[in-house]
């Protein structure tokens, strides 16, 4: 009789831990949620047409998107995703999406860089499959230094859009596929250049590359949403006072100018988030909030 009695309060002290262990994880379970909330809601978005660069272009925010400003974007890039102090523009993000939300699937950042005008008459020479050869090269070679200075080797596994580029109005995109070694799901990196008097705009596509087709289907609305400005344009180049870039469109695609300063600005921006995921993002969040899962 007494085994049964020590069986049972045994039974019932186990039951009464794990209720609380239970209670305890709901608990930290709504922090993290009230601690997403509030990140999430402590932003202003825009909508509308917005002014790039102090009258440089114009951005028409695509129906269906919103609009994060510079300063904003600054504090989601660096402090929230741990990316190191950039220029950017902006992020423009589906209506439905957030900096830290739980499904994230992709924005987009707006940059400008003013390296010249880029002399465009080699685009229609280009052999992209050379180029992609070229590249991956490029990016194997540079392995050794990413390892040494803390970061995971990557590949380029090969285009996951090829090179298109639109001469009728100056606009470039093309999408690059790449694996992490420490990571199972690979990176998509889909570039948008548009090209100006001085330099050209850079749209990049934050994501994995689960959102490729998702973000197809938003590309040609993100494309048609941009412009420079009268005097910027790439019709407005006087080739008596205006720079030129050291290189053409197969340059600007393979990153040539990015390759002293490596091929690190390029690709480490947003290795943190990207090549690891938004899961493994709040994953380690979480367990700031709940502890290792053998705590629970």
């Amino acid at each position: 009789m007494r085994r049964v009695f020590f069986s049972l309060l045994l039974f019932f002290s186990i039951a009464v831990n794990a209720q609380q262990e239970v209670d305890s994880l709901a608990i930290k379970e709504e922090i993290y949620k009230a601690v997403l909330d509030s990140i999430n809601h402590s932003f202003t978005y825009q909508t509308g047409v917005i002014e790039l660069g102090e009258g440089l272009a114009t951005l028409k925010v695509p129906e269906g998107f919103k609009f994060l400003d510079e300063a904003q974007s600054q504090r989601v890039l660096t402090d929230l995703w741990g990316n190191p102090p950039s220029n950017s523009m902006g992020l423009l993000f589906p209506e439905d999406m957030t900096p830290m939300h739980d499904n994230f699937t992709y924005c987009v950042e707006v940059t400008y860089a003013e390296e010249g005008y880029i002399d465009d008459e080699d685009a229609k020479d280009l052999d992209y499959n050379d180029l992609l050869e070229e590249m991956q090269e490029d990016t194997k070679a540079s392995n050794d230094e990413r390892v040494q200075l803390g970061y995971p080797s990557v590949e380029l596994v090969g285009w996951a859009s090829s090179p298109y580029y639109d001469k009728e109005n100056k606009k470039l995109h093309w999408a690059k596929e790449l694996k992490f070694d420490d990571t199972e799901i690979n990176t998509l990196n889909y570039n948008i250049r548009v090209l100006g008097r001085k330099g050209y705009l850079n749209l990049n596509a934050i994501g994995d590359i689960s959102v490729l087709n998702t973000f197809n289907a938003d590309r040609d609305n993100i494309l048609h949403s941009v412009e420079f400005t009268p005097g910027n344009r790439y019709s407005d180049f006087n080739p008596d006072i205006d720079k030129v870039a050291a290189y053409g469109i197969g340059g600007l695609i393979a990153g040539k100018i990015l390759a002293k300063a490596g091929f690190f600005a390029l690709i480490l921006k947003f290795w943190k988030f990207i090549a690891i995921g938004a899961v493994a993002l709040f994953s380690g969040f979480r367990k700031k909030i709940f502890g290792d899962k053998k705590e629970v």
